[in-house]
This record gives structure tokens, C-alpha cells and sequence, in this order.
């Protein structure tokens, strides 16, 4: 079926595209739901009306609906990404046929610049992978201090008592050395 990087796609975008596939309304409605609020917004600062909003975001659901179906779908960022990405896109070809505002689409490059913004994208979406490599290489306990104190947001007196520490200060020391350690490692992979 699609092309997915395992490593960028989160089960729920996976979720997401599957029930799309499967011609799923509930699926579709949610999408609506959760994406359609940023494709107002930048239409809307982009001369628009929330009616073309809705017919650009339309637009979008069917070329991802479209894509999904042929099987040539390769989802390489967050669907998030992908959907606003195709609606900017949309909306600049709108904007450059109806000479809207202003008489050549490029000078919208400044308001609304796609490429730049994927560019970063695919930048942070290499390094968190970088990252995650470094995270793969650091081990125990260091890995699941890090994942315990950023991730799941547990207070260092709580990663004391997880990993017998004597105090909450040890644990904290722990967690400095692990962070120099990750900081070496993600230099090191770069």
C-alpha cells in the first residue's frame, strides 16, 4: 500500500492514513477536525474566505485520499505537515490564476514560504533522528532517565525511589552525566 518512514510517522498519523484507505468517515471527520483550523488560519492571512478555506482543504483530503488509494503514497513527515504543505501549495496556485492581490505568486514566497518550511522540517525531522540514534546508543539507566525526566515528566525525587537513588540530588547528578553522555553521542553521529 503507502510508503512510510517508520521512524517519522506516528502511530496515529499511521492510523490516520489506514483509515483512509479504508474509507473510513469517523477517520475523515477527525482529520477535518484537527487540521482544518490551520488551513483557515492561513488562508484567511493570505487574502482568502473561510469558503475558499474549506474548498482548498477539500482539495488536499482528496489528493491524500487519491494517493493513498494508488498505493504511491510516501509519507516522509507528520501528516500534519504533509496536509498543510499540499493546502499551501493549493492555495498559491489560487492566489497566482485569480492574480489575487498581488500580480506574481513568488512575492507570497515571503508569507508563505513552503520550501523554507519543509526544508526546516525535514532538518528537525533529521536531527530528532540523530537524536534518537544517540538515545539507542546511550543504554541503561541513562536512556530511561532521560525518557522518564523529558518524556514522561517525572520529578527527580520520583526517578530517586525508581532507581534506588539516595537521594534526589544523586538521581539529578545521574541525569547530568547522561545528558553529557547523550550530548557526546549526538555530536559523535553528526
Amino acid at each position: 500500500m503507502s510508503k512510510l518512514n517508520r521512524s517519522v510517522v506516528s502511530d496515529a498519523d499511521l492510523k490516520t492514513v489506514d483509515g483512509i484507505a479504508c474509507g473510513d468517515a469517523a477517520v475523515l471527520e477527525s482529520l477535518y477536525h484537527d487540521y482544518f483550523p490551520m488551513v483557515l488560519h492561513m488562508v484567511i492571512q493570505n487574502n482568502g474566505t473561510e469558503e475558499e478555506a474549506k474548498d482548498i482543504f477539500q482539495e488536499a483530503v482528496i489528493v491524500l485520499y487519491d494517493k493513498i488509494k494508488q498505493g504511491n503514497f510516501e509519507l516522509s513527515s507528520k501528516l500534519k505537515t504533509y496536509i498543510y504543505s499540499v493546502c499551501r501549495r493549493l492555495w498559491l496556485k489560487q492566489l497566482g490564476s485569480q492574480e489575487r492581490a498581488f500580480q506574481d505568486v513568488s512575492s507570497y514566497e515571503e508569507v508563505i514560504p513552503v520550501e523554507d518550511d519543509l526544508a526546516k522540517h525535514r532538518e528537525t525531522e533529521v536531527q530528532l533522528s540523530l537524536m534518537e540514534q544517540a538515545l539507542d546508543k546511550l543504554g541503561e539507566p541513562c536512556r530511561t532517565i532521560i525518557h522518564d525526566f523529558y518524556i514522561m515528566n517525572l520529578s527527580m525525587q520520583e526517578i530517586c525511589e525508581k532507581f534506588g537513588y539516595t537521594s534526589a540530588d544523586n538521581a539529578k547528578n545521574q541525569k547530568y552525566k547522561c545528558l553529557q553522555r547523550l550530548k557526546r553521542l549526538f555530536f559523535s553521529t553528526r
